[in-house]
């Protein structure tokens, strides 16, 4: 989606099958459709931080989910509708299988997995795995069960340098008071996609502003332990590619570019503004820059964007409103005018506060929001 690099995809597609088709149901439970660490040759070592997880581990299964739906996208790219429709319907029993069996009612938030050899799962919840449940979209972003899992995370797993990646010390001594910028990319991520974007700044500031502050001010460290302080001591890399992903989380969700057609040939703008003013930045592409520029004027109603994109490339463009009854200019004609479109195939998208409009060019444009302000 990228790059549209569609040599390096047939390349490996063979890759991609044995490891969907072959190896992943080598190690999913029959009963359950969940991939169970302990079945096959998934028994050992096969995680980051040398975490010490068993059984239907919720982080595994997400991922899983997230995998077979990019498959699927891949594998209608190339015609090849039978595995899309294989990967989708699997997906979604995968998706089925983590709600009715992951979730634990009695605090909102989903298990990790089970703890050794014992076969229940054990009291305790992880960032990774309540993050990725809605970021693949195994439970829906608008659902109150997804709503619940970030709330129980703000509530359990909040500290001053970040939210830690367990919200106790159930499966390894430290847990509760580890935060790694790497996972929490996932839950961040999450906050953006269920229209949480107050609270996801919140935890940027709250992570990213810890390590801004402190020694050395200008990097992103591999992991926060005990009071804030380097998770391994002198043996902690404070300059770590993991911790990075305010920069995607940025350009994704506050400027709000992300590619919808291989190679950005298509895009969306999509800002999430939260309680910031402005954002503007640019976007590389295999055809050439996406550039954006946004004000918001929260207290008055406004909001102004301006975007150019690259030619042969086509978009849409979302601007925030208070309800549909504010009217929506693109390069000062009016496109929505409070009740429905009179231009650019305005719609407006119900339930989320956005007004969207399609561009048809790469010229530059500018949408606006309650005025029609300057034309492009």
């Amino acid at each position: 989606m990228y790059t549209n690099d569609v040599a390096y995809v047939q390349r490996y597609y063979q890759n991609i099958i044995n490891t969907l088709d072959k190896f992943y149901p080598s190690i999913t439970s029959s009963t359950t459709n969940l991939i169970t660490k302990g079945l096959g040759v998934s028994g050992g070592y096969g995680d980051y931080a040398f975490l010490p997880r068993s059984g239907p581990v919720t982080y595994y299964n997400a991922l899983y989910v997230l995998a077979l739906k990019n498959a699927a996208s891949i594998a209608t790219y190339l015609g090849n509708t039978d595995d899309a429709s294989r990967w989708t319907a699997r997906a979604q029993n995968v998706s089925a299988a983590i709600n009715q069996y992951n979730f634990d009612s009695s605090v909102g938030a989903f298990f990790d997995g089970t703890c050794g050899s014992d076969t229940n799962y054990c009291s305790t919840h992880a960032q990774d795995g309540n993050s990725l449940a809605i970021v693949s979209g195994a439970v829906s972003s608008k659902s109150s069960r997804a709503l619940s899992a970030l709330s129980y995370l703000s509530s359990n797993n909040a500290r001053p340098y970040g939210n830690s990646f367990y919200d106790n010390d159930v499966l390894s001594g430290g847990f509760s008071q580890r935060v790694y910028a790497f996972i929490s990319y996932f839950e961040i991520q999450a906050r953006f996609i269920t229209g949480q974007a107050d609270s996801a700044l919140e935890e940027i500031r709250r992570l990213y502003g810890w390590m801004a502050s402190h020694d050395p001010e200008i990097t992103q460290w591999e992991g926060i332990g005990d009071n804030g302080t380097p998770y391994e001591g002198s043996y902690t890399s404070h300059a770590h590619g993991w911790a990075t992903g305010i920069v995607p989380l940025c350009s994704n969700y506050l400027l709000g570019v992300q590619p919808t057609g291989p190679g950005f040939s298509s895009y969306s703008i999509k800002p999430m503004p939260g309680d910031l003013s402005w954002a503007r930045g640019v976007v590389p592409t295999p055809s050439g820059p996406i550039t954006v520029s946004w004000n918001s004027d929260v207290q008055h109603g406004f909001f102004y964007l301006s975007s150019s994109a690259p030619a042969g490339t086509t978009g849409s463009i979302y601007v925030p409103v208070a309800n549909s009854s504010v009217p929506v200019y693109v390069d000062g004609q009016r496109a929505w005018d409070g009740q429905s479109s009179v231009g650019f195939n305005a719609q407006f998208v119900q339930g989320e506060g956005y007004v969207g409009v399609n561009i048809e060019d790469g010229d530059n444009h500018i949408v606006t929001v309650g005025y029609a302000g300057p034309s492009s």
